[in-house]
């Protein structure tokens, strides 16, 4: 793990994991990682090297670690990193070893990244079982609640989110810029700059 910004302050006990794409930055993510903050003392921010789902394409990993950066540098407690692997249960690997091994992980995530790393074919049964006895999740609705399995239930928790973040993504942030339709109110003012020169 390499931390591109680090926040001030004591050593996080409790530590609420944010990986993404970031293809940008979006108030929906900005709104993601203020919740999590009520639940964890620290939000850390991974923009991974490599995704299991997807390959790079449109900004590259600087464009988006500078966009991270510049949105960190003006929130407490949120850091930023990247890593070399994109799976949760690799980037929690590489937590333990910047943070420590008594460090409490969450990942925050949507529902439908919580339902894509439930079914995730991780090569052998209980697979995801055992990476949940390493760390929880803290799951926003998106278009629709997440139910876990019973099986899961133990350590999936749910963050609140205003209902009118629950449509908003990367994706449309993109097409609006292409389409030369307003997309400014979707990104954080700390980013507006950036995005404008990267997509525009």
């Amino acid at each position: 793990m390499n931390f591109l910004h680090r926040a001030t302050g004591d050593p996080a006990a409790s530590l609420a994991v944010f990986p993404g794409t970031f293809n940008p930055v979006t108030v929906a993510h900005r709104a993601l990682a203020e919740a999590a903050l009520g639940q964890a003392d620290e939000v850390l921010l991974v923009l991974p090297r490599t995704f299991p789902h997807k390959e790079y394409s449109g900004a590259s990993f600087d464009d988006r670690a500078g966009m991270l950066c510049a949105l960190a540098a003006r929130m407490d407690r949120v850091s930023v990193a990247s890593s070399e692997k994109g799976l949760f249960v690799d980037i929690a690997s590489e937590c333990r070893q910047a943070y420590g091994s008594q460090v409490s992980l969450a990942f925050l995530c949507g529902r439908d990244a919580a339902e894509r790393i439930a079914n995730w074919d991780y090569g052998r049964p209980g697979a995801f079982a055992e990476m949940l006895r390493q760390f929880s999740l803290l799951v926003a609705a998106r278009q629709g609640e997440y139910a876990p399995p019973d099986a899961y239930r133990h350590a999936v928790r749910k963050l609140e989110l205003a209902a009118t973040l629950d449509a908003i993504s990367a994706t449309e942030v993109r097409q609006r810029i292409a389409k030369g339709e307003p997309w400014e109110h979707l990104v954080p003012p700390e980013i507006r700059e950036q995005a404008r020169k990267v997509y525009g």
